[in-house]
Formats: structure tokens, sequence, C-alpha cells
């Protein structure tokens, strides 16, 4: 090989390196067959957090996963978003999860990953019901104490408050878009509002928030959905 070639090859590589993400810490190194430390925040069914135990949900088990291909242990710290998200931006923390929104107030302390799943939420249909074209006056089931009561509100319907939505309602139903199937909905046309869901990282840790997000966006919507419906089925049989 010439000299002059060998010498340009040399110079690509170095220049490729450069370009590398790079943690400001250590993070992914520390975590990669080290501890993961993770701020869970109660958000059902993305996250459960018993008052004894270890924490539930869909995304316990995809930072489960995570974890697992890291050769990690993971050590949960439960707390509200405000906390966590204080401590992932010192660094106490390596990630923050909780069904978290892309449009959160949190990016001065934490860096987002980029949205790996988007979740709708409905009106739907039990068998033998009709969803109308307008929803005025029309009675329709919602989980009470929730922001989907002021969406349905919005949409001029008649709030029929429950506990929970099990498709025997007999009367239209407001749910997420992974319960369709499982509770044998039929959606309609009615979208009450759309989430982005992220998970939030220490600022700055550039090659552990590519390895996050590298995990993340292999995940189909589907996984995702399968993951939901396996948490809630788990905690309706506890």
């Amino acid at each position: 090989m010439r000299r002059g070639t060998a010498v340009l090859i040399l110079l690509m590589v170095v220049l490729g390196a450069c370009g590398l993400p790079r943690d400001t810490s250590s993070t992914l190194a520390d975590v990669r067959g080290g501890v993961l430390h993770v701020g869970v925040t109660e958000n059902p069914p993305w996250v459960t957090v018993p008052d004894e135990g270890p924490p539930t949900g869909a995304e316990i088990t995809l930072v489960t996963r995570l974890a697992d291909r890291l050769g990690a242990r993971v050590e949960w710290h439960p707390g509200s978003e405000s906390e966590l998200m204080a401590a992932v931006k010192g660094r106490v923390l390596d990630l923050v999860v909780g069904g978290l929104a892309a449009d959160a107030p949190w990016t001065e302390e934490a860096s987002l990953t980029r949205p790996y799943v988007t979740m709708r939420t409905l009106v739907a249909a039990p068998a033998g019901v009709r969803v109308p074209d307008d929803l005025t006056g029309q009675r329709v089931a919602v989980p009470g104490g929730t922001a989907d009561v002021a969406a349905l509100v919005g949409e001029g319907a008649t709030v029929v408050a429950v506990d929970e939505v099990t498709g025997r309602e007999q009367l239209p139903v407001v749910v997420g878009e992974w319960r369709l199937t499982e509770l044998g909905l039929t959606p309609s046309k009615h979208e009450l509002g759309a989430t982005d869901h992220v998970w939030a990282l220490p600022p700055g840790e550039n090659a552990w928030q590519s390895e996050v997000e590298h995990f993340l966006l292999k995940l189909s919507h589907d996984d995702v959905v399968r993951v939901l419906v396996d948490a809630e089925r788990t905690e309706a049989a506890r």
C-alpha cells in the first residue's frame, strides 16, 4: 500500500472516531456490566409502584430487557417526576421512566429520548353499541378523575364516570388504543388525544442516550401494545 493512501485511511478512521457519540461522564461504561439506576414514577400501566416489592408495568419490562442486554443489574428508585428529574440532572440516576410525554416540561432538567411510541386515546364501542358522529349529549363512560374527562366534556358529551372501563358498559367508552382488542371494542373516529412517549436521561451522556434510543427505536408499536396489555393483565390478577 502506498504511504499516502495509508495516511489517508488512518485520517479517515481518526475523524470517524471523533464523530462517535461520547458521554460527558461515563454512564454507558458504568452501566454496562454494572448497575442501572432507574427512577420510576407511578403511571399505570406504564409503571406501577407498590407499597412493598419492586415496581411493575410495561416500562419496567422494557427497562429489564435493556438491562439484560447490557449485563446490568437494575436498582429502582421511586419518586415524583420533579424529584426524579432533579436526580437525573445531577446524574444520580441513569434513567427515568413512567409513561413520560414528549411535551413534558423537563427539557432543562433531563435529556429526553426521541419518542418511541405514540398512543392514542379514543372513544370506542362495545359490541352492539353505536358511536354517533356527534358526541353532543351522548353518554360516554370514562375513568373518573382523569384528563380524559375534560377532553370528553370538550366534545359536548355527557360524562359517565367509572372506576375502570370493562367493555361491558353498554355505551361508548374512552380507552387507550392498546385496550381495544383485549376488550373487544370497535374504535370510532373520535380521538381525544395522542401522547408521544419518551424516557429521560442525564444531559450530555450522548453514548448512553444513543444506546437507549437504539433499543427503544427497534420496538414496534405492536411490541409496546403487548407489554401494556400484559401489564394490565398482571395488575388485574393481583
